[in-house]
């Protein structure tokens, strides 16, 4: 969880080309009284990225990008989330590894990408849930534009974003470019399973969060 970092990084970069989708186990298996029928939120129409006008998202003069620092901890208010933050970073077929299933309130960071607050896009998944009920962004479909995702960073700085879209994406059908690719700004992906379910082949969809960096302390 960015043990070792002296500050002398000053980018990173990846090639979000070669990853397809972040692989997620979605095992929807509630206890302690969730309904299992109800599943997570998912996102509103409202949140979604098109709008009928057809623009993305708000004119907004960003603010100056930070340089490389590891990510240490996320925090979305609006869904009470406060999670540290661990490095992931590929499996051996090149999908973005996932944090541990059995710990309900961990989220990751994948390393190997640009840090939150940097130029690019930075990417943040975690579980929906694990066999013992809701994990850390169970609530990650019923957030809307506007709101905050804070990221705390080893270098004593907090990277705040505001998100502009959310919205569900097919496993079979993830579009990468547009989720990983470079905007020319600080932006920032939340990332977990979503859409329908089956014991099966569980989740059959991510929820991704759009977000971009308004500020910084």
């Amino acid at each position: 969880m960015g043990e070792g970092y002296n500050g002398s990084e000053s980018r990173r970069r990846s090639p979000w080309g070669v990853l397809a989708l972040v692989m997620l186990t979605g095992i929807a298996l509630m206890k302690n009284g969730v309904d299992v029928s109800l599943g997570p939120p998912q996102p509103a129409a409202a949140a979604s990225l098109a709008r009928p006008d057809g623009e993305t998202f708000a004119p907004l003069v960003p603010p100056k990008s930070l340089t490389f620092a590891p990510a240490e901890r996320v925090r979305i208010p609006s869904i009470k989330v406060d999670a540290p933050l661990m490095n992931v970073g590929l499996d051996p077929d090149g999908w973005i590894e996932a944090p541990p299933a059995e710990d309900r309130n961990i989220a990751g960071w994948y390393q190997n990408g640009v840090a939150p607050g940097q130029r690019g896009t930075a990417v943040i998944v975690g579980h929906v849930d694990n066999l013992s009920g809701p994990a850390v962004f169970y609530g990650l479909g019923s957030i809307t534009k506007g709101e905050r995702v804070e990221v705390p960073r080893f270098d004593g700085k907090t990277a705040v974003f505001e998100v502009y879209g959310v919205e569900v994406f097919d496993k079979d059908d993830f579009p990468a470019a547009q989720v990983y690719g470079d905007t020319g700004h600080a932006e920032l992906r939340v990332i977990t399973c979503g859409g329908g379910y089956s014991k099966s082949n569980g989740y059959d969809g991510n929820v991704v969060v759009f977000a971009r960096m308004v500020d910084s302390r």
